[in-house]
């Protein structure tokens, strides 16, 4: 395997995740002052077996890496396996794979509410369609019921209109009444 050494892997640049895995191995155990003997014991003591040389072929791709190593690499440094195989430049700021992570599921839960909205709207539009009597009332109240749970989800995120804040609240115009 054609090895990608630190001098050639420029910032941000997404590697595989084997390639991942060795750059940022090297990255946390240098961070921590660890040599590889130190890495090794503490992989030892996790209950992984590796010995030193392992680690050093690691870090310097003469060796690949399986799984249950990977794992164990990421017990010994107290992170997730999804982030042991980050890009390790971005991966290293810990904070920002978390804020990423919150990125991603947020986007999830709202593919999730998109869904449920949608199958809710369908429900509500198949029944109008079996009894038009109701229609509008009910087409009304919808609208209605929406519309108050934006203003209310507004308001949560933007507090009340500069209107209706108190007279301290309001900025300095540079005249006094």
């Amino acid at each position: 395997m054609e090895g990608v050494t630190d001098d050639d892997t420029p910032e941000g640049v997404l590697l595989s995740g084997e390639e991942n895995v060795a750059v940022r191995i090297k990255v946390e155990r240098e961070a921590r002052g660890w040599s590889t003997n130190a890495l090794s014991d503490r992989m030892n003591e996790a209950g992984f077996e590796m010995n030193p040389s392992a680690v050093w072929r690691i870090e310097n791709r003469k060796r690949r890496i399986n799984l249950d190593e990977a794992i164990g690499f990421a017990e010994v440094f107290g992170v997730s396996l999804r982030n042991l195989v980050g890009p390790p430049q971005l991966a290293a700021k810990a904070r920002a794979m978390e804020l990423i992570d919150d990125v991603v599921e947020a986007y999830r839960a709202t593919q999730r509410a998109n869904a449920a909205f949608t199958g809710a709207r369908d429900a509500f539009d198949a029944y109008i369609a079996e009894h038009p009597d109701i229609r509008e009332e009910a087409e009304v109240m919808v609208s209605n019921s929406i519309a108050e749970a934006a203003s209310e989800q507004m308001l949560k995120m933007h507090g009340p209109p500069r209107s209706q804040r108190p007279a301290d609240d309001q900025p300095d115009t540079g005249t006094n009444p």
